[in-house]
């Protein structure tokens, strides 16, 4: 089953950029990215960068009709809502991704969040992806 996140305008596609990286958005990448690596399918869609996938979404449009970016973040798995307004727990996604028993903390690598690269970072000229 696969696994859409629709995010509020963030600076890159992650929000785990710039000089202050929100702890939550940080453990929130690796939680996707440790579902990948149990061979989960994650897409994630940004609103700064992607608004027509917004539009696309029926779901997704409808809620952002009704509550604007309050409703952001979104999840979605297939076209079903799991999640409005925050970033679900690797648990949760865990249980949603349909990854099975074999993909729990104790049998995969942890993985964290990698640090900014490139232009990100405070001495971006930017500061920001």
């Amino acid at each position: 089953m696969e696994i859409k996140v629709f995010d509020p305008a963030m600076c890159c596609s992650t929000g785990v950029c710039g000089p202050r990286v929100d702890p939550a958005l940080a453990q929130f990448a690796a939680d996707l990215e440790w579902l990948r690596s149990a061979g989960a399918k994650v897409r994630r869609f940004n609103l700064g960068q992607e608004p027509g996938e917004f539009v696309s979404s029926p779901a997704v449009a409808t809620l952002l009709q009704q509550s604007g970016e309050a409703a952001l973040p979104v999840v979605l798995v297939g076209e079903e809502v799991k999640s409005v307004g925050r970033y679900p727990s690797r648990d949760e996604l865990t249980v949603w991704s349909e990854i099975g028993p074999h993909a729990k903390d104790d049998e995969l690598a942890p993985v964290t969040a990698a640090p900014p690269s490139g232009n990100c970072g405070p001495g971006a000229s930017s500061g920001c992806c």
